[in-house]
């Protein structure tokens, strides 16, 4: 393995073609350099530069060869520092982000916008996935960060930080004569058919929206189930039935849906929004994502 110290001896005589000039940039007295260079030319098993007279040299053939490759190699090694250094203090790297549908409702605009704003140098990988499966990816380090529903129906080691704090609405197809109401109860909705979200991939909305109906006396008839709330509102529009959606998926307008505010929504069905990621294997670039989420939700 070549010593990079005598490849860019080698660059600043290449430059010089005098071995006392390269000397003073090097800060070096010129014995110890003419020495290293002959040392890397007997690693190399060619000779570099011709050597004339009051300390001059001249390139042979082998040395205008190298001295391409050699600052090529300086620089590769100048970006290799500075790429690691970067990922150290988190302004550089690959931080990969996990994220829940429905935060592309505004939340996750405004958290990438103020990231990329001050950390540009880091390469975001953003893929939708559940809560459910971005915990899973965060345990098997597929994911770095998660932006997840809350409450959470699993068991992870990763920590919290709470971002958002919501309520459930109505969202009725627009036909519905509850449609025509400028808010709700619980009780209203009783005898409604529900679109209700699936156990299995949305447990804590599942578990909320049942707690809910449950405190309001009724146990809704569930016609149809869907894993993301955007196939929910989906099943909304085409009539299907009501639903419970999160608040803040009234800022996606939609003619064929209408949200109504429940009066009466009880505090212990409350939702939100959370960022998770392991504390004790989180990258630099990790926390400051952690740190920017916190700041453009508090912000807004």
């Amino acid at each position: 393995m070549l010593d990079l110290r005598r490849v860019r001896q080698f660059v600043v005589l290449a430059e010089t073609l005098n071995f006392r000039r390269a000397a003073e940039r090097l800060h070096m007295a010129q014995p110890p350099l003419s020495v290293s260079i002959q040392k890397l030319e007997s690693e190399l098993g060619v000779r570099l530069f011709e050597r004339g007279g009051t300390g001059g040299v001249s390139l042979t053939p082998a040395g205008h060869a190298a001295l391409q490759e050699a600052r090529r190699l300086l620089f590769h090694n100048t970006q290799l520092r500075e790429s690691a250094l970067a990922a150290a203090s988190g302004t550089g790297g690959a931080l990969r982000v996990g994220f829940v549908g429905s935060t592309t409702h505004g939340a996750l605009q405004r958290i990438v916008r103020q990231f990329r704003a001050q950390c540009p140098g880091v390469e975001l990988v953003l893929k939708e996935a559940t809560s459910v499966r971005i915990m899973e990816r965060l345990e098997s380090r597929e994911f770095d960060v998660g932006l997840v529903r809350t409450p959470l129906m699993v068991h992870a080691h990763a920590s919290l930080t709470p971002l958002l704090s919501e309520t459930f609405v109505a969202a009725l197809p627009t036909g519905n004569p509850l449609a025509q109401r400028p808010e709700l109860r619980l009780e209203d909705l009783a005898h409604e058919s529900f679109i209700f979200y699936a156990r299995s991939d949305a447990a804590g909305l599942h578990a909320m929206a049942m707690l809910a109906c449950q405190l309001a006396g009724f146990l809704p008839r569930v016609m149809q189930e869907a894993t993301q709330v955007q196939t929910v509102l989906s099943l909304v529009e085409s009539g299907l039935g009501v639903a419970l959606v999160p608040s803040i998926m009234q800022h996606a307008a939609n003619p064929h849906v209408a949200y109504r505010r429940i009066v009466d929504m009880p505090d212990a069905a409350a939702i939100g929004l959370a960022l998770a990621l392991h504390p004790d294997r989180a990258s630099p670039a990790a926390l400051r994502f952690k740190e920017v989420a916190a700041r453009a939700i508090d912000a807004d």
